[in-house]
């Protein structure tokens, strides 16, 4: 089993030594705090929401989308369950000419087929949603997304048990949770534009580190907001600040 594991490693820092190809967030504030300033396009990658609550889950699922929308091509969504909004989609800029649906029933249908989009070759991104995944099944998604250089974005949806989705080991390079936040206060009734606590919980090669930023735009890009003149900005990392 020793021996496994080396030559398994062995594999894994051969495909990222091979493929160094990025995608940034467009902002020194994330990206400066990602090993190799952005995240490596062909690697699996992790999101969660914070919590049970649906307004984390459909954070963490335009948080998702729209790193996906950021990769030129087509986009593979395997789905948990039959409810995907599409017009939430399209406002990250992930619209239905570019996405194409796999509903699947079974967490192990829907690692099945990422798997299967992933060896492709031909796609820009593949998302998939699930619930307890073995370390075994994400270094399979691993290997595959060095393999062929696509993006596998993995969505951890929390389940009746209430286990933190992300709890359990796993191969993917970043690891993240996205809660939502208190959005902008206007000067007149209204709501402004949604803001959310990114948390990188875990990288490879890197520190963890949180942000509170403006939710992703028609282009699938996050954005700073600005600080008032009297607010104070925590600049030691690790500590939750107003990016």
């Amino acid at each position: 089993m020793a021996a496994l594991r080396l030559s398994v490693r062995a594999i894994e820092d051969a495909g990222r030594g091979a493929n160094r190809d990025l995608l940034s967030f467009g902002l020194d504030e994330i990206d400066r705090r990602l090993a190799g300033g952005g995240l490596a396009a062909a690697a699996l990658h992790e999101v969660a929401g914070a919590s049970a609550s649906l307004s984390d889950d459909a954070a963490a699922t335009l948080f998702a989308a729209g790193i996906a929308a950021r990769r030129t091509g087509t986009v593979l969504w395997a789905l948990g369950r039959p409810d995907l909004f599409a017009p939430g989609l399209a406002l990250v800029g992930l619209g239905p000419d570019r996405l194409l649906h796999a509903e699947c029933g079974r967490d192990e249908d829907v690692l099945a087929v990422m798997e299967e989009g992933l060896r492709h070759g031909g796609l820009a991104a593949v998302v998939g949603e699930v619930g307890r995944v073995t370390m075994a099944a994400t270094r399979r998604l691993q290997l595959a997304a060095e393999e062929k250089g696509v993006m596998a974005l993995m969505l951890k949806r929390w389940r009746r048990s209430g286990q933190d989705p992300l709890a359990l080991p796993s191969a993917a390079v970043t690891r993240w949770r996205i809660a939502c936040a208190p959005s902008e206060t206007l000067p007149v009734p209204g709501v402004g534009r949604p803001r959310w606590h990114v948390e990188l919980a875990r990288q490879r090669g890197g520190a963890p580190f949180q942000w509170i930023m403006e939710s992703c735009n028609a282009e699938g890009r996050l954005a700073l907001f600005a600080l008032s003149a009297d607010r104070p900005v925590a600049a030691e990392p690790g500590e939750r600040r107003a990016a």
